[in-house]
């Protein structure tokens, strides 16, 4: 079936309203700065929305790419074809258990700077070593977001999902499932989410985009359910500020989706980047960062294919010098093609 734009923008501009635009440049919703336009955008702000909106997607074999801050995104120069829709779901609730401990249930699209700062006043503690994360929790629960020997995982108790494997097939409608924290497969920057996302170098070295399905991804975190625990306000306060200014020293200014490969285990991707002598390299507008070589930073007028390139040659490199196949963090998302 041939996706028609204008159809599609008008049934969900009649749904949606302003929050729907079309041809909407990329670039304004992900944190490299770069990317072509999408042909129909679309941001959900409701649990029942994203659940309608991909009912209907699923029914029109419309193709859907859900997504939602844009920190850990490629998208390409060429855009993205069909409809692409933000998970904007940010509200959230506290259940006091006792005197000590409080449960979080929380909308995938806030964001962690702002949940943070909600909560340090209250006295909860339990997500303050993320101020420096600049994506969604939602996001966060896809690479077990976390820095400093903390990560979501360790809070996190479980997340309802929008299942829509099944719609692959058929017009089927979508389920919406929690899973627990052990059905989760939690570990350094991955989780059961991770699988289907990653990024794959053929043989020339390219990277190569995950395969197009109808609904992207096909299991869509919808909302989390996080443990908190009494902490003194001042004292989250002063672990956040620490945190801040850790960020702040070591990582660039510049546009970036933050780290760009996973550490190898017993190493560091950025200290094998320069050893093989890349740091501080430009192609097009786009840098390997001359303060973390594990950056990838807009300079000024990057392109996709720009940041693309520089990726490609940081993982040959290392691969050929030292061995290391480098897993990259970022996904690329659009029309893509070999480098």
């Amino acid at each position: 079936m041939i996706f028609d734009a204008e159809i599609a923008y008008n049934e969900l501009l009649a749904r949606f309203g302003s929050r729907v635009r079309r041809n909407e440049p990329l670039a304004r919703h992900c944190t490299f700065g770069v990317g072509g336009p999408a042909d129909v955008w679309v941001s959900v702000d409701k649990p029942e929305d994203l659940v309608g909106l991909v009912t209907l997607c699923s029914q029109q074999r419309w193709p859907l790419l859900v997504t939602g801050n844009g920190t850990n995104v490629l998208y390409a120069d060429a855009g993205v074809r069909g409809v692409v829709a933000r998970v904007a779901i940010n509200t959230y609730t506290i259940e006091e258990l006792d005197a000590d401990h409080a449960f979080l249930t929380v909308g995938a699209g806030i964001s962690w700077p702002r949940i943070i700062n909600d909560l340090t006043p209250l006295g909860w503690g339990g997500l303050e070593f993320g101020p420096g994360i600049p994506g969604t929790l939602g996001g966060g629960v896809i690479s077990n977001a976390g820095v400093h020997g903390h990560d979501l995982g360790q809070v996190l108790e479980w997340v309802d999902i929008v299942d829509a494997r099944q719609c692959e097939e058929e017009p089927v409608d979508p389920t919406v499932v929690r899973y627990q924290h052990d059905q989760l497969d939690l570990t350094y920057r991955h989780s059961r989410f991770r699988a289907q996302r990653r990024v794959q170098f053929n043989a020339e070295g390219d990277p190569i985009a995950a395969p197009h399905k109808m609904i992207e991804p096909a299991e869509i975190v919808m909302q989390l359910g996080i443990r908190l625990h009494r902490e003194d306000p001042q004292k989250l306060r002063a672990a956040i500020d620490e945190h801040k200014q850790y960020r702040k020293r070591t990582q660039p200014p510049q546009q970036s989706a933050g780290s760009v490969f996973k550490n190898p285990q017993g190493d560091y991707s950025g200290r094998l980047i320069e050893a093989v002598g890349l740091k501080g390299t430009i192609r097009g507008g786009a840098q390997i960062s001359e303060r973390h070589a594990n950056f990838i930073v807009n300079v000024g007028g990057a392109r996709a294919n720009d940041v693309a390139t520089l990726i490609k040659e940081a993982h040959q490199r290392v691969y050929d010098r030292f061995g290391v196949d480098l897993e990259l963090e970022v996904e690329l998302r659009g029309e893509w093609k070999a480098l």
